[in-house]
């Protein structure tokens, strides 16, 4: 598998920038390209904006729609036309499922509702567990739980670079499945949309600042632990070391001394956003365990960025395309925006500017 050339580099998240252009999900599937022996097929159209993805107990795969303000279920696990769970949502993103409850990030708060399975339709009103901060330049909310049973919920910053006044703001915050005695555990992470397990580390993806030119500085990935600091706003990670933002010029260069530096980085202006682990057993052992991640594509570089999906090794940090052909020249026909092991053992991706879904699957 031939790696990409990484070139140390930043992204801010946005909308579609005017370098966009509409595709058909039939006509984008049929150009896109993956590693020998894989396959792409559309998994399910229409959407409107597709985000973050989850599978049920019994194997039904939940998406958020951020644009429609619903959370869709597609039973069985198969593509095709979703049913609507909930709806009314404001942008929903971040799904998990944790004991007899769904639970789902909204850009203001965490809601949880009852969940039995083969639910394919919210049976009540959720309740609202945490509120978060709404405004400012970054809106996603990510929530996930730990082998702790814990739930840790990611908020990124208002700002492109600033102080910020509000703790769950650029951080990771834990709390009790129901909510309560919540507290930060991962700081300094200016937008922290993915977010991960594998064994007893929380990883995440991270988009950096804007403003700094083409190249600098690098898309992030971390893992993270808690009390860590992570350089937001005063440093970023450039050749695996943490560097003194000097744009910023706040407190002094010394802060950087207690930042933890990313495992691994990859173009300035990229956008990760959903990361996931691959867990099924139908991919080859080259690629079981692996770390995927969607990179939703620059919208402020003189040459795009992004526009893909990458697999990372964990262990060493080194990132290979993994799933490309979003990319029409300078256009980006596509936005990867989550992805997620399917109960079937494929891999799925969504493309929140075609409203799709992918299935990447492997021929035995």
């Amino acid at each position: 598998m031939k790696l990409p050339k990484l070139i140390l580099l930043s992204f801010a998240l946005s909308a579609c920038s005017p370098a966009t252009q509409a595709a058909t999900s039939d006509s984008l599937v049929s150009r896109l390209k993956v590693p020998d022996g894989f396959t792409v097929s559309l998994y399910a159209s229409g959407l409107k904006n597709p985000r973050l993805l989850a599978t049920a107990p019994n194997g039904d795969v939940f998406v958020s729609d951020q644009g429609a303000g619903r959370v869709y279920v597609f039973a069985g696990g198969k593509g095709g036309t979703p049913q609507t769970f909930a709806q009314g949502l404001r942008q929903p993103h971040g799904l998990a499922f944790h004991g007899d409850f769904l639970y789902v990030a909204t850009t203001d708060a965490v809601l949880r509702y009852p969940y039995k399975s083969g639910d394919l339709k919210a049976t009540g009103g959720p309740s609202k567990l945490v509120d978060l901060p709404v405004g400012g330049g970054h809106s996603t909310r990510t929530v996930v739980f730990g082998p702790d049973n814990r739930m840790y919920v990611s908020a990124g910053s208002s700002c492109n670079v600033c102080e910020e006044s509000d703790p769950k703001r650029a951080a990771v915050w834990v709390y009790d499945a129901d909510g309560k005695n919540g507290q930060p555990y991962s700081t300094g992470l200016r937008n922290a949309v993915g977010l991960a397990w594998q064994g007893t580390t929380l990883y995440a993806s991270m988009n950096g600042r804007d403003n700094l030119g083409d190249n600098i500085p690098p898309e992030a990935f971390f893992r993270l632990k808690a009390g860590g600091f992570y350089g937001w706003p005063y440093c970023y990670t450039l050749d695996g070391t943490q560097t003194y933002d000097k744009d910023f010029g706040r407190k002094d260069a010394s802060v950087c001394r207690n930042a933890t530096p990313a495992f691994a980085t990859v173009t300035a202006h990229s956008a990760p956003l959903g990361i996931n682990f691959y867990s099924g057993k139908s991919f080859p052992t080259a690629y079981q365990g692996m770390l995927f991640a969607a990179l939703h594509g620059s919208w402020n570089r003189s040459e795009r960025s992004g526009d893909k999906v990458v697999m990372i090794d964990p262990q060493s940090g080194k990132v290979a395309d993994f799933l490309t052909g979003f990319l029409d020249g300078q256009t980006s026909l596509g936005r990867p925006a989550g992805v997620m092991t399917a109960p079937d053992g494929s891999l799925l991706v969504t493309d929140d500017q075609t409203g799709s879904i992918y299935r990447i699957s492997y021929r035995q």
